[in-house]
């Protein structure tokens, strides 16, 4: 799946496989799916990434937001924090994630 399109339970379990929280593809779906790891919803674990990533967050004055580290590319999101996690997702996975089994959007 584009890293772009990442949503919902794809991006938390993308985000998680990024900062070392599951192993390979070994990762307990349930708390996923329960919301129980969610930065792309929740500021208390999307913002420790944000400022340790030193990702960069703007807004186009049309209600788009946009993120970036470093020199990469601009990544888009309904919110800041969707769009800092889809692109620190990028910066460590690439443009394309593969889910395991039973990940879904």
């Amino acid at each position: 799946m584009k890293t772009s399109e990442l949503t919902d339970h794809a991006l938390n379990w993308a985000v998680a496989k990024c900062a070392g929280a599951i192993n390979g593809d070994d990762l307990d779906v349930g708390f996923i799916l329960e919301g129980g790891y969610s930065p792309p919803t929740d500021w208390s674990q999307g913002g420790p990434i944000i400022e340790r990533e030193k990702i960069q967050i703007k807004e186009n004055g049309y209600g788009h937001w946009f993120a970036k580290i470093g020199k990469g590319s601009w990544m888009r999101g309904l919110t800041p924090l969707i769009a800092a996690m889809r692109c620190y997702v990028a910066s460590k996975l690439g443009d394309e994630v593969e889910l395991p089994e039973g990940i879904t959007e």
